[in-house]
């Protein structure tokens, strides 16, 4: 806003700078800096260590030689200082289920025999006084039930009426047209021919299929069967 309380919407004055004197403003800005007062923190600063931005930026193998010297001499850490009080919760989940079986066996029947003894526990509110609530302002529902003061009557239900109805009798069935009765059956005909046909051709690949591999069987055991004529025949 200006001097006059006026809200300006305009474009900074730096927009329309020259390029020459933009240029020159940055060579000055980085030559004289401008000298600022000290920083007054309000806060706590906190070490987050390196920026993901310049750990990416680093060579692969300064990552490798400071993931070795992280694991050869861990950084030694100053104790957490803790802003909460901590609670005891007991054991984890995690850990109860990696146990074996008997452990959780004793544990159970230790807590039978001799249970653990808890401190009285501290009531945050105070008892609700029942005797007092007639005499209060608070609004009270009654229950349905205690509101009906007859007994309860069930009705019968209406008799259902029934519409009669009277079937329609069933249409006859069209006749059927010759032409297409012989149609159907040529068809028929001309199907179980052709089923005829390939069952036999079937048949006929199967057994040349089946003479092919009794010839080659014979062919393999040919020369073991004259080598071992040959064996016994001396």
């Amino acid at each position: 806003m200006n001097e006059n309380n006026e809200l300006d919407l305009l474009p900074p004055s730096s927009l329309t700078r020259p390029l020459w004197r933009q240029l020159f403003v940055n060579l000055r800005s980085n030559l004289t800096r401008e000298n600022l007062p000290p920083l007054q923190l309000t806060s706590r600063p906190v070490d987050v260590g390196m920026l993901p931005g310049d750990r990416l930026s680093l060579p692969w193998y300064k990552t490798v030689f400071t993931n070795l010297g992280d694991v050869i001499s861990p950084e030694s850490l100053p104790p957490l200082n803790l802003e909460s009080q901590p609670m005891d919760v007991g054991e984890l989940i995690g850990d109860q289920m990696s146990h074996m079986w008997w452990s959780s066996l004793l544990r159970s029947l230790a807590d039978a025999v001799a249970p653990e003894r808890q401190p009285a526990l501290q009531l945050t509110s105070a008892p609700m006084n029942l005797a007092n609530i007639a005499d209060s302002t608070l609004l009270q529902v009654p229950q349905w039930s205690s509101a009906i003061s007859t007994p309860k009557v069930f009705l019968p239900d209406k008799p259902k009426t029934y519409a009669a109805f009277q079937l329609a009798p069933a249409r006859p069935l069209p006749k059927p047209d010759p032409a297409e009765i012989e149609f159907v059956n040529v068809l028929e005909q001309e199907l179980r021919r052709d089923l005829h046909r390939s069952r036999v051709r079937a048949r006929i690949w199967i057994s040349v299929a089946v003479a092919q591999v009794m010839v080659l069987l014979g062919g393999l055991m040919l020369p073991a069967l004259k080598h071992l004529l040959a064996v016994t025949g001396k």
